[in-house]
């Protein structure tokens, strides 16, 4: 199922800070990694996930760095800065109560009966 451009606005940003949470990664790595271990739903292109990283980068909550591979061209690496685990942290809390209130009003990860859900 694709998720609409304006739950992603504010998802997307906290999934590349996850990430980057766990270790530095550069752009192709991070499409990748979105891609696979959210089985697609937050699959995004480069031409997203870029400006995505610069706005995290001008806001504090990501560094860069140029890395040359032993095998490979120079990439541009991204990591969590210390302001981005405080963020990080932050939006996590209102991401668990997000879920907690939408869980409250029956809305859980169990697949449903789409027929329930729709209107009448």
């Amino acid at each position: 199922m694709r998720v609409e451009r304006e739950l992603m606005r504010g998802a997307g940003p906290f999934a590349v800070m996850k990430l980057l949470r766990r270790r530095e990664m550069y752009g192709y790595e991070l499409v990748e990694a979105l891609l696979v271990q959210t089985d697609g739903v937050l699959g995004m292109g480069q031409s997203t996930l870029y400006p995505m990283l610069y706005n995290l980068q001008a806001n504090g909550y990501v560094t860069s760095r140029w890395c040359r591979a032993d095998n490979g061209p120079e990439r541009r690496y991204y990591a969590l800065s210390r302001r981005g685990l405080q963020r990080l942290a932050t939006e996590t809390r209102q991401w668990q109560t997000l879920v907690n209130a939408i869980a409250a009003l029956g809305v859980t990860a169990e697949p449903s009966n789409a027929a329930a859900d729709a209107p009448a």
